[in-house]
């Protein structure tokens, strides 16, 4: 299935007028240490709908990458600029922005509502503009079937 910006921000909007569309900054500064030993510090989180109507068994897109023409502290302010492209794409559900100040790394944990919608983000041009907007070889990511991302969030805490 090829995704839509155009649909995703009209949906972000819908979203945005029914309070569905929350950031919270509960989660902001808390590091987490993923299965390579990597460490990283939230900086963004945003729900869609409620913590506990998250699928517990939805997928969970991790993508890590390093900007080629950005600081980590542009990145944070530019970061902003995408959201609505992506927030309101087929089963999107959650996404936190993370650091690491020390490699130049960012990372972004996201809940997708199935499989296939991660699947698709993962062929997405968000993930396109993500790749040419960092160093070459710089970009991975991964996906987890049958989790939450809370759940995945509470492990990783350090």
């Amino acid at each position: 299935m090829k995704l839509n910006p155009i649909n995703s921000v009209f949906k972000t909007l819908v979203n945005l007028i029914k309070g569905q569309i929350h950031f919270t900054d509960s989660f902001n500064k808390i590091k987490v240490k993923m299965e390579d030993g990597q460490e990283f510090e939230i900086f963004r989180h945003v729900i869609i709908g409620k913590k506990e109507d998250l699928p517990l068994n939805g997928a969970i897109f991790i993508v890590r990458f390093k900007l080629s023409q950005m600081s980590m502290k542009k990145n944070k302010i530019f970061s902003r600029i995408p959201i609505p492209m992506f927030i309101g794409l087929p089963g999107f559900k959650a996404k936190f922005w993370m650091c690491n100040e020390d490699t130049g790394y960012n990372q972004g944990i996201y809940q997708w509502e199935t499989l296939q919608d991660a699947e698709n983000y993962s062929k997405s041009f968000a993930v396109k503009f993500m790749t040419i907007r960092s160093e070459k070889n710089s970009i991975s990511y991964k996906i987890i079937e049958n989790s939450n991302i809370y759940t995945i969030i509470d492990k990783l805490k350090t």
